[in-house]
């Protein structure tokens, strides 16, 4: 049975300066910082023997240009898809947390209150992101009986991913880490995510891999 597994590197996009800042990003198109570019090059590297059979990322900036240091070591192209976008955050998007609380108190409420309906003015509510990033999850896996297959896009993929494989709902609260440029590890086999391992963040420790230390600046 798991010889027709499909193994997945579920990877978080790297940083951007709306990380550093706390600032919502939802589907604006931000870049990568310069940490962020560091942490796709020390990836790329970390999964350069991994095999990986294709290559998927979000259309988004951020996570395409990670995808690229994957694409590269790997020789895979970049199939990009919409599916694996950020959660629309609407009228939130571009502000941080504390400026969402000030300026919609009760409609930040529901959304720390992980109400699953609820969504900003023009975005998705949580019900439906999670139906749409997995289900575009399961349509990649499910191409790819025995392969491995590359995933990259954002946290609230990663953590959508994670709860399916754990079978953990939609109202718990979060628990666990969704570090920038972690690789995270799922099995798909029969319709369903089993999770393997996550946030592994080792290659952005390892000086060991980076001979040159090249690092830019001191960023962390």
């Amino acid at each position: 049975m798991l010889d027709h597994a499909t193994r997945i590197l579920a990877i978080r996009h790297g940083e951007t300066a709306w990380n550093v800042d706390t600032r919502i990003q939802g589907q604006l198109d931000v870049p990568l910082n310069d940490t962020g570019r560091w942490q796709a090059q020390r990836l790329g590297r970390a999964v350069a023997d991994e095999r990986i059979d294709a290559v998927y990322a979000s259309d988004l900036a951020r996570a395409y240009e990670t995808a690229q240091a994957v694409a590269t070591e790997s020789g895979q192209p970049i199939v990009t898809d919409s599916g694996l976008r950020e959660r629309h955050f609407g009228e939130f998007e571009g502000f941080t947390w504390k400026e969402i609380q000030q300026r919609w108190p009760q409609e930040s409420e529901r959304w720390r209150q992980r109400d699953l309906d609820f969504a900003p003015a023009r975005g998705e509510s949580l019900r439906q992101f999670y139906a749409r990033c997995v289900a575009a999850a399961t349509r990649i896996a499910a191409a790819h009986p025995g392969q491995t297959v590359a995933m990259i896009a954002h946290g609230g993929v990663m953590d959508c991913l994670y709860r399916a494989a754990s079978r953990i709902s939609l109202h718990a609260p979060r628990s666990w880490q969704l570090g920038n440029a972690s690789i995270n590890r799922l099995l798909f086999c029969a319709g369903n995510f089993t999770l393997v391992g996550w946030s592994d963040t080792f290659h952005l420790d390892d000086t060991a891999l980076d001979e040159t230390n090249d690092r830019v600046g001191n960023a962390a």
